[in-house]
């Protein structure tokens, strides 16, 4: 488990108990990363160096250093990997080398072990692989082979099992699937197809066990499916039926069995729910009603059961709960009572239970908490007290253990903290340094904050 420990005050250029940065002449740190991911427990990244451009790397860890896995695109700006999503250790990710455009790729994070699953829009043309989601070990993903238009793809890893599907919307113009998400044993997503507009779809992964669930909003408009999560089993979503604006649904998988949970904010007025997750089982979200604005709510997904959790910001004044994180069925998120600016909070589904963590920026100021990550018995966030800038911060729910882990960029200046991955017993995460530029940073098992340093690859 990893282990995060409180630090000494920073003072700028000296390194403090708990904290390393690391510094070689022979390394160079990749520029930029833009997406991380974990694949059977290597960190995959990508990343930009100046003379190769923007491919794959991997964490080394007997190096301690990132590789280049493989220039997949030669020189500049590289293959650009983008829409990365690890099954087991195998990672799938779009990417273009420059000859069959943005296509499907997959990578073991060896160089042999890297290479297009398949050019399913043949010649320079992109498919443009996206929302990649894994169901049972089958990969499912939208692309565009050039006769269809997007639509839902499924893939084993290999060219002979990446097919189509289903023409959801024939001809074209393509029924652009998104916001793939499993529950059990099958895909929902939100898709579009002449008849029904945008609405809920289900996929078994076969084109006959792909079908409409419901038509929520009757005839060709569009309900509009968004913020799909699984929660124990049960699919919830946000829709608009046309009578009750965007409010909270869920769906078993069933015409009959798909409905709205709770019209929050009754009659056509939207509650919006926005920022769902899934906290040991409840679901909890953001949502305004016609009394108050927005604020933080919870639901078993049973109308009684769908409830206001604490007006923060008293009235109709906005409390804004976001950047949901769940640690041992406690949510921790950022909100604003209209007092202490935008801080960290904590709640356990009660009102009593729901509290302000700690004033970071002290008075009407906020620090703005975001990127919420548990990590072993830590929230470790992004925050800003006022006097270090937007900085790597850490908290076991108590004012005095809610503290700066490290200022990564001394001052005033912020380094942004994000992307937060954890990968066996170290956490990565990009910030800038203080210079300005994004690098990879990582958090070991001992608590100590440093760089991650590349080998730089050779001239090809």
């Amino acid at each position: 488990m990893l282990c995060v420990l409180a630090p000494a005050s920073d003072v700028a250029g000296q390194e403090q108990p708990g904290t390393r940065l690391v510094a070689s002449s022979e390394l160079v740190q990749p520029l930029s990363p833009s997406a991380l991911a974990n694949a059977g427990g290597t960190l995959l990244l990508a990343a930009t160096d100046r003379r190769i451009g923007y491919e794959l790397w991997k964490f080394d860890r007997a190096r301690n250093a990132t590789v280049l896995i493989k220039d997949i695109r030669p020189g500049i700006p590289g293959s650009y990997p983008s829409s990365m999503h690890a099954i087991g250790g195998t990672l799938f990710f779009s990417a273009d080398d420059g000859t069959a455009g943005s296509e499907l790729w997959r990578s073991d994070g060896t160089a042999a072990g890297t290479y297009l699953v398949k050019d399913i829009n043949p010649g320079p043309a992109s498919s443009t692989p996206s929302f990649l989601a894994d169901v049972n070990g089958v990969l499912f993903f939208a692309a565009d082979d050039g006769k269809h238009g997007f639509e839902l793809w499924r893939s084993q890893g290999s060219a002979e099992s990446t097919a189509l599907v289903a023409d959801i919307n024939v001809g074209p113009a393509g029924s652009a699937p998104r916001f793939l998400t499993r529950v059990g044993r099958n895909l929902f997503f939100a898709a579009t197809d002449q008849a029904g507009g945008t609405e809920l779809w289900v996929s078994d992964g076969t084109a006959k066990g792909t079908r409409r669930v419901k038509d929520i909003r009757l005839g060709p408009e569009d309900s509009s499916p968004e913020s799909l999560i699984d929660v124990n089993g049960t699919l919830f979503f946000v829709a608009n039926d046309g009578r009750h604006g965007f409010e909270l649904w869920k769906s078993d998988g069933t015409e009959s069995g798909t409905v709205m949970v709770k019209d929050i904010n009754s009659g056509t007025p939207s509650a919006r729910p926005r920022h769902l997750a899934n906290i040991g089982g409840t679901l909890f979200f953001a949502a305004a009603d016609d009394e108050r604005g927005v604020e933080l709510w919870k639901s078993d997904g049973t109308d009684r059961g769908t409830v206001l959790v604490k007006d923060i910001n008293p009235g109709r004044g906005n409390s804004l709960p976001n950047s949901l994180a769940n640690m041992n069925g406690t949510v921790y998120f950022a909100a604003t009572d209209g007092v202490h600016g935008a801080e960290l909070w904590k709640s356990d589904g009660t009102e009593s239970g729901t509290v302000l963590v700690k004033d970071i920026y002290p008075g009407a100021g906020s620090s703005s908490p975001g990127h919420l990550t548990k990590v072993g018995d830590r929230i470790l966030f992004s925050a800003g007290d006022g006097e270090h800038g937007w900085e790597l911060w850490q908290s076991d729910g108590s004012p005095a253990g809610t503290v700066l882990l490290k200022d990564l960029r001394p001052g005033k200046a912020s380094s942004y903290p994000n992307r937060f991955t954890q990968v066996n017993d170290a956490l990565f995460f990009t910030a800038d340094d203080n210079t300005g530029i994004e690098r990879l940073w990582s958090i070991d098992a001992a608590g100590a904050v440093s760089t991650v340093s590349a080998l730089r690859p050779e001239p090809q």
